[in-house]
């Protein structure tokens, strides 16, 4: 293995446990570095700034949220819907789960969305592929009615249960608050989306 990736690998870890203990803002460069045993300016040859340290360790622990995530959207045999209420469950109980473990995350997660909002769009946007391919497979079944417009839809559902995708939000709630919150407006999507539920309108615009 060349140098760069195991120093750079060297550096995240570093990075983690400083703001695992001491929380984002109260990390510094320097303290990385010296914890990395080199000096506050070979580190710079590895990332410009701590808030690309931030970033850089932000998509590693999202990436195995989306693994997941895409393995669900994968099971084509499975009913849509079903996979839809666990596509949604596994992303907040996952989040939950690793800040609430490692609460000084979450002072990372409001840097991340403040300073670096393309991060959040660019995840957003991966997930809304993911459903909108649960969401298919659901109409060629004949489980999911014909939409007009999927993407549109897959948006709509991000909108409704940004609730449950924005960490801030969940603090005066249970987990199980939350969960049963998510279920219940699930069912509702579910509910119109059932190809076998009738309504007046067969589409969604």
């Amino acid at each position: 293995m060349t140098e760069q990736p195991d120093t750079k690998d060297l550096i995240l870890t570093a990075a983690m446990e400083r703001i695992l203990h001491y929380g984002y803002s109260k990390t510094t460069m320097a303290e990385i570095a010296r914890d990395c045993d080199m000096s506050a300016g070979n580190i710079y040859r590895f990332f410009d700034s701590k808030l690309d340290i931030a970033e850089a360790l932000a998509r590693r622990k999202t990436a195995k949220n989306q693994q997941t995530l895409s393995e669900i959207a994968s099971r084509k045999g499975e009913p849509a819907l079903d996979r839809l209420e666990e596509f949604y469950l596994f992303r907040m109980t996952y989040s939950y789960d690793l800040l609430t473990e490692n609460p000084k995350l979450i002072e990372l997660v409001d840097v991340m969305a403040r300073e670096r909002p393309e991060f959040g769009k660019d995840l957003l946007g991966k997930e809304r592929v993911f459903v909108s391919d649960i969401l298919k497979q659901g109409m060629a079944r004949g489980e999911v009615r014909q939409l007009e417009n999927v993407d549109l839809l897959a948006r709509t559902l991000q909108t409704a249960l940004i609730k449950f995708e924005y960490p801030p939000l969940w603090l005066p709630f249970t987990f199980e608050e939350l969960e049963s919150e998510l279920k219940n407006v699930l069912k509702l999507f579910q509910y119109a989306l059932n190809s076998g539920v009738e309504c007046d309108q067969g589409k969604v615009r």
